[in-house]
């Protein structure tokens, strides 16, 4: 059975799973530079969500592919259509998204075409007990098909290593579009969202962006939140997104907490900050705290996989906090709330950073050298901006 193609453009086959959040922006991102260097882009994806809908905008082919964030008895049905799909699109190269999509496509192609893994933070840290050792030996068996893990931090390519999993590794540290992420007057942003009316605009205002759930840890934030309050009274916090456990912090919160629900743009939001927060259990490298320093404002994330790879030099003894340490947490957030110069000068600190180290053209420069060592041949592309022999220096395989 031929699986790769015969034509002069070489063809990128995205599986993702899930289809919303960090990783739909990373597949997004890809897509977009892939397509303008002149490859043939296929997404394939859950219909639900906005990824397959970003896709299309783009130009790139979409295949829909039933398939839970979840694995369960299903899974085999899943591999089976995913495997339909490979064999009629040929692709040069597989690249795998999170762990659902990672599993099922390494399973549905078993080295028949060069593929690439990226787990955006590791399916075994994100459950225990039996599950999470089920998980662990599935990335070590697993890692034998895939042609390269990409991992998008330092810290998240250890993390596999010291955990057993045996892969022949590329760090490619996430970027972001520096067009759309960029610093806004505060006052005029916050009197264009709706949500902000009657909030004094004087008020120290906290926005945490990410999906509610137990890995981004919005339930430690309102733990510590109680500190913070009682120590900057007129505080406010937004939560940003919406998840599975949203009727419950919802039901906690108090009533210095706003809810904004799912978004289809975190920029206002991060504009209208005086501080991002992201207390996450576990992470690779989260975009949100890129995505609020592009536009000028500090950041307070918890000390894991990515997030001192992800801060400027210097400033993770104010922004870093362990994780789920609501003390250290109330701490961090109220010491920036209550020194306005400070919170200025760690956001320019942070812009600089962000424009220099993590613009989503580097990244996507590095992830196209890993497809030309996998497949023989790459496009260079068309008015990138981004030299790759300094891409390839930054990159550590």
């Amino acid at each position: 059975m031929q699986l790769s193609s015969t034509g002069s453009r070489p063809r990128v086959l995205h599986v993702s799973q899930p289809v919303d959040g960090g990783v739909a922006r990373v597949v997004t991102d890809l897509a977009r530079a892939q397509l303008a260097a002149g490859a043939e882009v296929t997404v394939v994806c859950p219909a639900a969500g906005g990824l397959a809908a970003a896709a299309e905008a783009l130009g790139s082919g979409v295949r829909h592919w039933h398939a839970t964030r979840s694995p369960g008895p299903w899974l085999a049905q899943e591999v089976r259509s995913l495997r339909q799909i490979v064999r009629e699109m040929r692709p040069d190269v597989v690249h795998a998204h999170s762990a659902k999509a990672g599993l099922a496509a390494r399973l549905a192609v078993r080295g028949q075409v060069p593929t690439v893994f990226q787990p955006h933070a590791w399916s075994f840290e994100a459950v225990g007990g039996i599950t999470g050792m089920v998980a662990l030996n599935w990335e070590r068996l697993g890692a034998r098909w895939a042609s390269r893990v990409v991992c998008v931090s330092e810290a998240e390519r250890r993390t596999g290593q010291r955990s057993g999993v045996r892969g022949r590794w590329s760090v490619i540290p996430n970027g972001i579009d520096l067009t759309g992420f960029h610093p806004a007057p505060v006052d005029t942003v916050r009197a264009a969202i709706p949500l902000l009316e009657g909030v004094d605009p004087a008020a120290p205002l906290v926005v945490c962006v990410g999906r509610l759930c137990r890995q981004k840890g919005q339930d430690v934030l309102l733990e510590a939140w109680r500190e913070v309050t009682r120590r900057v009274p007129d505080a406010r916090l937004v939560l940003v997104g919406d998840g599975p456990d949203a009727r419950t912090l919802r039901a906690e919160a108090p009533a210095s907490v706003l809810f904004a629900g799912a978004v289809t743009d975190a920029v206002p939001w991060y504009q209208a900050a005086d501080l991002v927060v992201l207390p996450s259990r576990w992470e690779g490298m989260a975009l949100a705290p890129l995505e609020a320093m592009a536009c000028g404002r500090p950041v307070v994330i918890t000390d894991v996989d990515g997030a001192r790879e992800s801060l400027p030099p210097g400033q993770g003894p104010r922004c870093l906090v362990p994780s789920e340490r609501p003390d250290a947490l109330a701490g961090a957030v109220a010491e920036l709330l209550l020194n306005p110069l400070l919170r200025e000068s760690l956001g320019h600190q942070g812009r600089r950073h962000v424009t220099t180290t993590h613009d989503v053209r580097r990244t996507a420069a590095a992830v196209a050298d890993v497809y030309r060592e996998l497949i023989g041949s790459w496009p260079t592309g068309r008015n990138t901006g981004v030299d790759h022999t300094e891409c390839r220096e930054s990159i550590h395989t």
